[in-house]
């Protein structure tokens, strides 16, 4: 599952009769037909043919993110992500998307937990402009003292006006540092500013030889091309580009099953108090992670979820209720957090989110419940196979974070295998006082926790 995709499901509310639609096998997209191979450099290369649209999608996955950060260097994947974009032996600094929107295209690019990922969409007879420039900046990217410097700033400000500048901002990382013991998913992907301040130009260079190498990249192309000319355009640019000197780093710290529940009491320059209730929860692609998702999206994912309905509607406790399944590459974490109403207490907010787990354990849930999330999730999944920069994207969490291309289709049936029994037995087996972890934030006296 790609937690960026599931996490734009939960943006809509659905409260409509969807679920009375049966399942039928005809809605099941067709299946994404693609040629892999791998360069001698250890680079992967998956091809989507698709000539629906004179349109080429080139993404370039490289597979490091903040969990692949050293203690005292957080911010480094999300750091590197923009310098990217500052020149390369052949191309400006800036130029990069500048070139790519001259020709009518688009360029960007994210970073997460596990992957950092560049993208470009581009009329299809363009696509050998794309490649060069992906190519070049892989093989000959600019890192120079000055642009470094300015690029940190950059940066932090981002960090200011994303994380801590809007009320509730620090909520995910708060969360995250204290979910997790010695797993770096317990850092914030862009960092901290203690950190951002302490690299140094070397930090940097040696970031960039270790993991911008052929041998952690993976190239997804998608759309309106001739696959030979393809290949000889990836042979061209890619192939003699030099593997890494060294292996890529994978000792990433394992997160121990937590035994003890706990509680953790901070304070916030807030305006309401906030109530968590977190649990641990398996990696992407886990067998539990599928009926773990379907309990999510009827537990705490939108306004007519089972959370938002008892704490909102019901009972006026909260103001607002919501929660988020973190499923990675790694395992994660799974939580609801409510907003506490003026007038009304934590203590009481706290019963009623943890009443709504339990509930769930005990009783699961029921088949109406079961079919309208199988049927979200269908209509979700389908639509974005219209795309061909989604089709690019699902190829991409295959191959890269579940190292299985096969689950590109292949998850589409094992959702639709769920059944009530999956989700109550997955509910009992993680949502164990021991693996909880209760936090409330006070809106007073303004205490930072934020890890450094």
């Amino acid at each position: 599952m790609r937690k960026h995709f599931y996490l734009l499901l939960g943006i809509v509310a659905v409260a409509t009769v969807v679920w009375l639609v049966p399942l039928q096998a005809a809605v099941r997209p067709p299946k994404l037909e693609y040629q892999r191979l791998v360069l001698p450099n250890g680079m992967v290369v998956v091809l989507h043919q698709d000539k629906s649209t004179p349109i080429v999608q080139v993404e370039l996955w490289y597979h490091v993110g903040s969990k692949n950060e050293k203690p005292g260097r957080t911010g480094f994947a999300h750091f590197f992500e923009h310098m990217m974009f500052k020149g390369s032996k052949n191309v400006e600094p800036e130029q990069h998307t500048s070139i790519v929107a001259s020709v009518g295209g688009q360029a960007n690019a994210y970073t997460n937990e596990d992957t950092t990922v560049f993208w470009q969409t581009l009329p299809a007879q363009y696509l050998p402009l794309g490649l060069w420039m992906e190519a070049d900046r892989m093989a000959s990217l600019r890192v120079d003292e000055k642009m470094f410097v300015a690029e940190r700033e950059v940066v932090k400000e981002e960090r200011r006006m994303r994380i801590e500048n809007p009320p509730f901002g620090l909520l995910n990382e708060l969360i995250s540092f204290h979910a997790f013991d010695v797993h770096p998913y317990k850092h914030p992907v862009i960092g901290s500013m203690d950190d951002l301040n302490a690299a140094t130009i070397g930090d940097v260079r040696d970031f960039y030889n270790t993991y911008y190498v052929p041998d952690n990249a993976t190239l997804l192309i998608a759309g309106d091309f001739e696959t030979d000319t393809a290949i000889n355009l990836v042979n061209q640019y890619f192939a003699r580009i030099p593997k890494g000197a060294n292996p890529v780093p994978r000792d990433t710290p394992k997160e121990p099953m937590h035994t003890k529940q706990r509680r953790i009491n901070l304070e916030q320059p807030w305006p309401l108090p906030a109530v968590v209730v977190a649990y641990q929860a398996p990696y992407n692609g886990h067998p539990d992670s599928y009926p773990m998702f379907v309990m999510s999206k009827t537990l705490s994912d939108g306004q007519t979820s089972r959370i938002y309905r008892k704490l909102v509607y019901e009972t006026g406790l909260a103001l607002t209720a919501f929660g988020s399944s973190s499923f990675l590459e790694d395992p994660g974490i799974f939580y609801a957090v409510a907003l506490v109403n003026p007038g009304k207490s934590a203590d009481e907010v706290e019963q009623a989110l943890i009443a709504e787990f339990e509930k769930l354990r005990a009783d699961g849930i029921s088949e109406r419940e079961l079919q309208r999330a199988k049927n979200q999730f269908s209509r979700d999944y389908i639509l974005s196979r219209l795309s061909i920069k989604e089709k690019a994207s699902q190829m991409g969490h295959a191959e890269v974070i579940q190292k299985d291309m096969a689950s590109a289709d292949g998850e589409f049936d094992t959702f639709l295998k769920v059944s009530t029994a999956d989700i109550k037995r997955a509910a009992q087996m993680y949502f164990v006082p021991e693996r909880r972890m209760v936090m409330r934030i006070m809106p007073k006296g303004g205490i930072n926790e934020v890890a450094k």
